[in-house]
């Protein structure tokens, strides 16, 4: 290998002797790849096709070892550095150009212990791959809602899904982390060591190192809930609506609904009739006895005259992946994102206008419905910024020809412009896109300053600020 120039923190360019690059190669157990390398296209290819970039090197880790060799190697030069778990996060913050891509993939290890209801899992572990081993023993730990999602990005921002209302977030079940901090330094963070590093891993993103370990509290469920969609003709959407936010302010705490607007897909049970069509969905799951959670789904079920009703007891594992082949990899996504504390009047007068714009056929919006145990936490407990939400809004354009990029990107620009009064100012950092780094502190709200102290301490010099990124105080 020849001498590298590599990108630095302040964006000019490093020389770096391959007698250096050599050495680092030479201490891992994973591999270091440059753009002669095979494997490089691979690794630095990630869910969100609009993020094209090429990092100068990648050390690809094959556990902590490698990790704390990567960021001394990075440290040393004052190079920029990326980290990248499952390459899903929308705003592309896995992988950098010209710098230092720190590669956990091919950390995999899962390991549960259905005793002590616990498990430990490596930063390159899909939710799929992290179900399976969990509901072996009919356990699981709450997660997100698409499985080739990574589960160290989805944690650090918080993580919710289907169980977050019975279980809370994925941060309320993390236990413990394993941390490499900025000096190069393997640290444990959990309620007994470094308190500080560890309430700030609990939303507050990549800011404060790469997390090698997590360890997370399990839950029994399963191995079937009670889940499907309701899938109902758009017309019928603003009533559907109103009627919808009734029903789930009282819904009990097993009891998910959340609400999909967009164009129905070529579905296998939807008729062909309504492929294309606008179509509004009811996404539902039961997180506790069946027969309980068909009476708890009686009244949603009811709404309307719905085109289909899939919901049924099926397998957790297969409901986790339901909408797994609407987002696959390969296509230009940009997303946008609010916190609603309700769904009012105007804020479902905007959604809907909005789905009859719509730019294209993949495009969509995402209403989730959270609350529940996790609007238990005290909002100081961890770094997540919002424990009044009741609603989440993700408005996922998604489209496959460049050519399309501007119509999509203003017309998701434009709904959150116009639903911005109806929200509550907080944000999901894992929603955000590239262009928000004006919006992380209004999005952390008031747990900012205290993130900003967290992130002084422990990455003065903001070596890891490819994320959301908290700038030190």
């Amino acid at each position: 290998m020849d001498s590298l120039k590599l990108k630095t923190l302040e964006s000019g360019m490093t020389t770096v002797d391959a007698a250096e690059v050599d050495a680092l190669a030479s201490g891992l157990r994973g591999k270091v790849l440059d753009q002669g390398t095979s494997a490089y296209d691979e690794a630095r290819t990630i869910w969100n096709a609009m993020v094209d970039r090429r990092p100068g090197l990648i050390v690809r880790c094959a556990g902590a070892a490698d990790v704390i060799s990567a960021v001394r190697f990075a440290r040393t030069h004052g190079l920029l550095v990326a980290v990248r778990g499952g390459g899903h996060n929308i705003a592309g913050n896995a992988v950098c150009d010209d710098g230092l891509l720190i590669d956990l993939s091919q950390m995999k290890s899962v390991r549960v212990d259905p005793a002590s209801q616990r498990a430990w899992v490596e930063p390159g572990v899909t939710l799929a791959e992290l179900d399976k081993e969990t509901q072996a023993f009919e356990l699981a730990v709450p997660t997100g809602i698409n499985s080739t999602t990574g589960v160290a990005g989805m944690t650090l921002g918080g993580g919710f899904g289907w169980i977050t209302r019975k279980f809370g977030l994925t941060i309320d079940n993390l236990l413990a982390a394993d941390v490499v901090t900025a000096d190069g330094k393997l640290v444990r963070a959990s309620t007994t060591d470094n308190q500080d590093l560890f309430w700030a891993l609990r939303g507050g993103g990549g800011n404060f190192g790469v997390v090698t370990a997590f360890e997370f509290q399990l839950h029994a469920l399963g191995p079937q809930v009670l889940a499907g969609l309701v899938i109902h003709p758009f017309d019928d959407a603003a009533k559907l609506l109103n009627e919808y936010r009734r029903i789930v302010e009282t819904a009990p705490d097993e009891l998910t609904c959340w609400v999909v607007m967009r164009r129905g897909p070529p579905l296998p049970f939807l008729p062909s009739a309504w492929h294309g069509r606008e179509i509004l969905v009811l996404a539902m799951c039961y997180s506790g006895d069946i027969n309980a959670g068909k009476h708890a789904t009686a009244e949603l079920r009811s709404l309307g005259s719905p085109i289909v009703d899939v919901v049924e007891p099926r397998p957790f594992t297969s409901w986790q992946a339901m909408f797994d082949p609407l987002l696959t990899p390969g296509a230009r996504n940009y997303w946008k994102t609010h916190d609603f504390t309700e769904l009012s009047d105007g804020a479902i007068s905007v959604l809907t206008q909005a789905i009859r714009e719509l730019p294209g056929s993949e495009c969509e919006i995402f209403i989730g419905h959270v609350g529940g145990v996790a609007g238990r936490v005290a909002l100081e407990a961890t770094a997540f910024p919002q424990r009044n939400a009741h609603f989440v809004m993700n408005v996922h354009a998604r489209w496959r020809e460049p050519k399309m990029d501007r119509a999509c990107i203003d017309w998701a620009k434009k709904l959150f412009g116009a639903a911005a009064p109806h929200a509550a100012g907080t944000a999901y950092v894992n929603f955000m896109p590239a262009d928000e780094t004006d919006r992380v502190a209004t999005a952390y709200g008031a747990n900012y300053r205290r993130l900003a102290e967290v992130k002084r301490r422990y990455d003065p010099t903001n070596l890891f600020r490819m994320n959301q990124n908290v700038p030190p105080a």
